[in-house]
């Protein structure tokens, strides 16, 4: 009688194993789905909240994926929207825009740039994050070309002009006939090098214009 107790109890136990490892497979499967799914969940997050919204938001061009789609975009000639263009430097540095507005019509591809000089005695670390008004123009304005989709990094006393490449997407509103453009530029925190010391400063106001 012991014999049968055992089988019945060995049996028993590679089912309980068998169920055990199937569990283990489906948690293992769930888990990559999960790892997977943050992704997409992350950059949703970031576009609401506004986080790394230079990487994700910035860097996407609506319906326009390429320079040459915008380009071969239809150009609506019936209508012309005024951007006008806003520079804000959070720092001791220049920042503006070459020209403060331009009269465009959607789907025509535009250049226009941005000057920027670091005047400060060190190198620098910094982004621009840009905002439009009205809102409801942001997503119409797809940006295919810009400084601000990545960290520029400047020498002392450095200056730079940057192009902004944009298409205005013929979709948007026709009740919208002013659009603003506004960048804010900030330093990276923890990315800049220190501050140099009296020589250092001494000889780069030694080389600077008009000292």
């Amino acid at each position: 009688m012991t014999r049968p107790n055992a089988d019945t109890a060995n049996a028993l136990l590679r089912r309980d194993n068998l169920r055990m490892v199937g569990k283990l497979g489906v948690i293992a499967v769930l888990m990559f789905a999960f790892g997977y799914a943050l992704v997409p969940v992350y950059r949703a997050i970031c576009n609401q909240l506004g986080i790394n919204v230079l990487s994700i938001s910035e860097r996407r061009a609506a319906s326009f994926a390429t320079g040459a789609d915008a380009v071969s975009t239809q150009v609506d000639l019936s209508r012309t929207i005024s951007v006008e263009f806003d520079a804000n430097a959070r720092g001791p540095w220049e920042f503006k825009p070459a020209q403060r507005s331009v009269d465009v019509h959607p789907g025509e591809l535009v250049t226009v740039m941005y000057e920027f000089r670091n005047v400060q005695p060190r190198a620098m670390v910094a982004q621009a994050i840009p905002s439009y008004a009205p809102k409801q123009a942001e997503p119409y304005f797809n940006k295919l070309e810009c400084f601000c989709f990545t960290e520029q990094t400047l020498a002392p006393g450095e200056s730079r002009s940057w192009p902004v490449v944009f298409v205005i997407d013929p979709k948007l509103s026709k009740d919208v006939k002013t659009i603003t453009l506004s960048y804010t530029f900030f330093e990276v925190g923890g990315r800049v090098p220190a501050a140099p010391d009296a020589r250092q400063q001494a000889a780069l106001a030694a080389v600077r214009p008009g000292t």
